[in-house]
């Protein structure tokens, strides 16, 4: 096993005990405003506090990229820890079970090691570039639908960025003739795993942060499945807005989406 999958699994499984343990407990869950629609939880902190003290205690010098915290720089910018201390921080609060620890490496620039922990669920999704994505230590394969009919589809809204909602609502009632159905669950981290694992066929969102998707996206690619932005290339980091899948399906959905993209959801 790499050493530093090692250290993110140690951090995913003691942050998503902190967390399963305040579920219980919702008295004590504080909730903070941030912005529109965007809010944080004492949880979510507390979360990236053990998490961050984790990584410290092995690497030192590493830089960790978080949510809550912002970039802490270390001496080492090569390698970046970058962190969503609990996605799915609505799901949360409400009590609908359905939220994960998000953990990626990054070595100058390049996704190296992810993890992604479901908690309520003890569902740990694992992958090392060029060595495949597991789940509880078995082998994860993207589905191999041969086109976008009958597939079903994983998304979530532009609940942040409600300017694109028309272009969004246009995309979906396309997609939505040609698929079986959707799933919007709240957490685009597990999206992105629950591509890997085949639960779903594909999954697209529109502005998304580093830290929601980069550590689904390595398990989804090194299941089999390819990620781009809405016009195809490799902008999504930029950009937040991506589409993951098998080739096939990828490529009918951005048929699909292409004439109802503005400007913006082009770049």
């Amino acid at each position: 096993m790499h050493p530093m999958l090692n250290i993110a699994i140690r951090a995913a499984r003691k942050a998503g005990n902190l967390i399963a343990k305040h579920y219980e407990t919702p008295q004590n869950i504080e909730v903070t405003k941030k912005g529109t629609n965007d809010f944080v939880t004492n949880i979510d902190r507390e979360s990236e506090r053990l998490i961050i003290e984790v990584i410290r205690k092995s690497y030192p010098d590493h830089t960790i990229i978080t949510e809550e915290s912002g970039e802490l720089l270390g001496k080492d910018d090569d390698i970046q820890w970058v962190i969503d201390p609990l996605d799915g921080t609505t799901n949360f609060i409400r009590r609908l079970p359905h939220f994960a620890v998000s953990i990626a490496v990054r070595l100058k620039g390049r996704t190296e090691v992810a993890v992604v922990y479901d908690p309520m669920r003890n569902e740990l999704f694992t992958a090392t570039r060029g060595q495949g994505a597991q789940l509880n230590g078995f082998r994860l394969r993207v589905a191999d639908a041969k086109n976008i009919e009958g597939t079903i589809i994983a998304t979530g809204f532009p609940f942040k960025q409600k300017q694109h909602a028309t272009a969004y609502m246009n995309i979906m009632s396309k997609l939505f003739v040609e698929c079986a159905d959707f799933r919007r669950t709240g957490s685009a981290a597990l999206d992105l795993c629950y591509v890997a694992a085949g639960r779903v066929d594909a999954y697209y969102e529109i502005g998304l942060k580093p830290w929601d998707f980069l550590g689904g996206e390595l398990i989804a690619r090194e299941s089999g499945a390819i990620v781009t932005d809405f016009v195809g290339n490799h902008n999504y980091l930029a950009s937040g807005n991506l589409v993951a899948g098998n080739p096939r399906v990828v490529k009918d959905i951005l048929a699909t989406m292409r004439d109802d993209l503005s400007e913006a959801l082009k770049r």
